[in-house]
């Protein structure tokens, strides 16, 4: 029986994209990779549990779910979460950012400072500047003020972000304009927080990182993991939890997300056989998955 294998995320690290697994073990991803791997017969997708805790019942959840939680598992790990607003005593330092994902695209958040830009990288921002940092609350609280005065949102699809990686602005100061006047018309607002301390205009741009650089545009996506299912293709770039994958029916992006609750298993050689959504026109003992 082959070795199965669950799959716990990507991750970002100073040296790209890792895949990292339950146990521990890490696989760095680079460009021409082949990313190959099967879902195990007969398998079904269990709940990942909840801070660090296993889901109690193993409670069977959608393969189209990017969240992999149960309703329980997925209210205890909220109950304690900055995102979902339910902690106020946090002693850290947060920054205030403002992110841009493609044309028009540009949102408002908030990270720990201690992560320094991890959560950029995780989200698939193309280029960022901090605005300032300060204690929660008060970051908390000019995301808020942002929000409002600058109409910009505290969240973008994933959809929507994946259908512009292909066909961003060439130049780096381009893709930079809009982040630079909205960081520009920020500042100048009254009414922030005296404990939160500005900070000034640095567009940092993740189109090399990511990989985007001539990125071929996207025939599709992975729209479900499935028992006896083979995902196969060679990675050209990653973004947020995405990898685009070139296959012989073009690029198809997989969100990782999908691949956690299940086992999986090594598929060298294989094609892709998973559901596809197409996007309309606009040896020995294994020691790893792959």
């Amino acid at each position: 029986m082959a070795q199965a294998w669950k799959c716990s995320g990507l991750r970002w690290s100073a040296g790209g994209p890792v895949l990292v697994w339950d146990g521990g073990r890490r696989t760095a991803l680079t460009w021409g990779k082949r990313v190959a791997f099967g879902v195990a017969e007969g398998g079904v997708r269990t709940c990942v549990g909840a801070r660090g805790h296993a889901c109690p019942t193993r409670a069977a959840v959608s393969a189209r779910s990017t969240r992999a939680r149960c309703e329980e598992c997925a209210r205890l790990d909220r109950a304690h979460s900055v995102a979902a607003d339910t902690i106020a005593d946090d002693p850290r330092p947060y920054h205030v950012y403002l992110a841009w994902f493609g044309p028009g695209m540009v949102k408002v958040g908030i990270t720990a400072e201690e992560r320094g830009s991890a959560r950029l990288l995780e989200q698939g921002a193309v280029c960022f500047s901090w605005l300032g940092v300060g204690p929660l609350m008060a970051a908390r609280r000019t995301e808020e003020l942002l929000r409002a005065a600058l109409r910009v949102p505290d969240r973008i699809p994933y959809a929507e972000k994946r259908a512009v990686r292909a066909v961003l602005p060439g130049a780096a100061a381009d893709r930079a304009v809009e982040v630079a006047e909205l960081h520009a018309r920020a500042v100048a607002l009254g009414g922030w927080p005296e404990s939160l301390v500005r900070e000034p205009l640095r567009v940092v741009d993740h189109v090399e990182v990511f990989g985007l650089t001539g990125l071929p545009v996207a025939a599709g996506e992975v729209g479900e993991l499935a028992a006896g299912g083979v995902v196969s293709g060679e990675l050209v770039a990653a973004a947020g939890p995405d990898l685009h994958l070139a296959t012989a029916g073009g690029v198809v992006v997989l969100d990782t997300r999908l691949m956690s609750g299940w086992e999986l298993v090594s598929a060298r050689g294989a094609e892709l056989t998973v559901p596809v959504r197409e996007f309309k026109e606009e040896a020995g003992v294994q020691d790893g998955l792959f």
